[in-house]
């Protein structure tokens, strides 16, 4: 008997990613509710009971809302797409590369599993494995900023550069590099970005670091960006021995690549290459530097390995299934 799978909130960007990658599965149902009755809670109870598995593509009170509907049916399984319980020790983290693998097991074994936000995905495979290896103090003052297209801002957003998917990839393929629409913008200004305290939590830090998000005029993809003094580090390492750290943390790893230290072949004509990893649920590593200052970069699809292709590969494990099925490695 095939698995049924309910999308709570299924005409947002992630629940499209997700039935999108979901479609052509043979090995699942998707069973859904109908757009009328998506707000009623009688009937969202209906689908969450139907249902092996639910994913909450909701704002984070419509997803404590839903969990709630749950709790007469506990067989029913959770992975939620938002903020709302990814510092919830009753939940379990759904980045299943951290802890050189070891998190896998208890995604598999979970019945609710928070699905991280995209900037902290990248930032936590960077600075998790560096700071279980003693490389990075709890207490370094990190700063992270991250690039990233403006899909992940969600529909307002979206809307806000008025054009889809399509529209802007035929538009940027007729322009020249010095002929974009709109600047990168920082945003999150106050300091207080709603991944701040899954980054902190998950990575056992002191405090949390000074991140600056960047919105891009582009639709997918983003570039975490982490400098690393070796004065600062607990054990005296340059950008190629953090490049072997990371190497080893994730190998085998098959939605994790850490490039070889200052990879030519992730740069054109000097400059990175933001993109390369849209369309995959690859999270793509390459450091930067020289022995004393470093550069460490974590490239993926906001959409991808940032969102709706980490919640799938976390679906599979939670239903014993291939974990790259439906999957771009």
């Amino acid at each position: 008997m095939k698995p049924k799978i309910f999308v709570d909130g299924s005409e947002g960007t992630t629940g499209l990613e997700i039935n999108e990658r979901l479609a052509s599965r043979s090995d699942l149902e998707v069973i859904s509710i109908d757009p009328a009755q998506r707000k009623d809670p009688a009937a969202r109870q209906a689908m969450i009971a139907a249902a092996d598995i639910v994913f909450l593509c909701l704002p984070d009170a419509a997803s404590k809302e839903a969990v709630a509907l749950a709790v007469d049916h506990p067989n029913v399984r959770f992975l939620d797409a938002s903020t709302a319980h990814r510092t919830n020790p009753d939940w379990v983290y759904g980045l299943p590369e951290l802890h050189r693998g070891k998190q896998r097991a208890a995604v598999k074994a979970a019945k609710k599993v928070a699905v991280p936000g995209c900037h902290a995905s990248g930032f936590n495979l960077i600075v998790s494995p560096l700071v279980e290896a003693g490389i990075v103090p709890p207490t370094y003052p990190i700063v992270c900023t991250s690039i990233t297209g403006f899909s992940g801002g969600g529909k307002k957003l979206i809307a806000t550069y008025g054009e889809s998917a399509a529209d802007v990839t035929a538009r940027q393929a007729k322009e020249s590099t010095q002929d974009q629409r709109v600047a990168p913008r920082p945003y999150a200004l106050g300091l207080a970005h709603k991944h701040l305290p899954e980054m902190k939590a998950v990575c056992g830090l002191a405090q949390a670091p000074v991140f600056v998000p960047i919105i891009g005029d582009f639709y997918r993809g983003m570039a975490v960006c982490i400098p690393l003094e070796r004065r600062l580090l607990a054990k005296s390492c340059g950008a190629k021995e953090i490049a072997a750290a990371l190497a080893e943390a994730y190998a085998g790893e098959r939605f994790v690549r850490v490039s070889a230290c200052n990879d030519e072949r992730e740069l054109d004509e000097g400059f990175f290459r933001t993109l390369s990893s849209n369309g995959t649920n690859r999270c793509d590593i390459t450091v930067f530097g020289h022995e004393e200052q470093i550069l460490v970069i974590a490239r993926l699809d906001n959409l991808g390995k940032g969102a709706s292709g980490a919640a799938v590969q976390c679906m599979n494990l939670m239903l014993g299934f291939d974990e790259g099925a439906g999957l771009v490695g």
